[in-house]
């Protein structure tokens, strides 16, 4: 929904070159689309890190901070694709490996958050994405049975979880996940206003 991926990139270079070392592909793309403690513990045994889990995540909350209000932005096709799926009244809800306090701060600059039913967060699920429990949530707080829903994800990680559930899968990979192997989704699609996913939506 956000260009999070972008600033992250540039939140982990930062995060790492206080640290001597690089922010390389090969890590970003181990740790895209996983929940914060995951991918920093991840991110501390691959760059052998001293500091805890939490104390990165809260050095990273502060360099987020300093880049949201300049920086952030809605990703292409989002406001066209949720003005139809409002037309059509159909129940939204967003499933994200963000922790809370982040997702509310980056979906307040665009009053997105209340235009969604509920949003589910890493704090919501014993067991992050790939594990597909935040879509079992979702569908039961939805009232709704998983085959039912129809999910758009970005990464390998969050598709894979959306695809395990059952949920019908559309990959809308950024330039940070255009390489990624997405054979296992239903479609992947250009953008979040693709022709092929409004015709899903009817």
């Amino acid at each position: 929904m956000l260009n999070t991926e972008d600033l992250y990139d540039q939140v982990g270079q930062i995060l790492l070159e206080r640290r001597g070392q690089d922010f390389t592909k090969k890590l970003k793309l181990e740790m895209m689309g996983l929940p914060g403690p995951k991918a920093f513990q991840l991110m501390r045994e691959r760059c052998d890190l001293s500091e805890s889990v939490e104390e990165l995540q809260s050095e990273t909350d502060l360099i987020f901070q300093d880049m949201l209000p300049a920086q952030l932005e809605m990703m292409p096709g989002l406001e066209k694709l949720l003005k139809l799926v409002e037309k059509k009244s159909i129940p939204k809800a967003i499933a994200t490996s963000s922790h809370r306090q982040f997702a509310t701060q980056a979906l307040g600059y665009f009053e997105l958050e209340k235009r969604f039913e509920f949003i589910l967060t890493s704090e919501d699920v014993i067991n992050g994405k790939p594990n597909p429990e935040v879509y079992f949530v979702a569908a039961q707080r939805l009232r709704v049975e998983p085959e039912s829903m129809l999910v758009l994800e970005d990464s390998f990680i969050g598709s894979t979880a959306a695809a395990k559930s059952g949920a019908f899968t559309v990959a809308v990979p950024t330039s940070h996940s255009i390489d990624m192997d997405f054979s296992h989704v239903d479609l992947v699609a250009r953008r979040l206003d693709d022709d092929a996913v409004f015709d899903l939506l009817g």
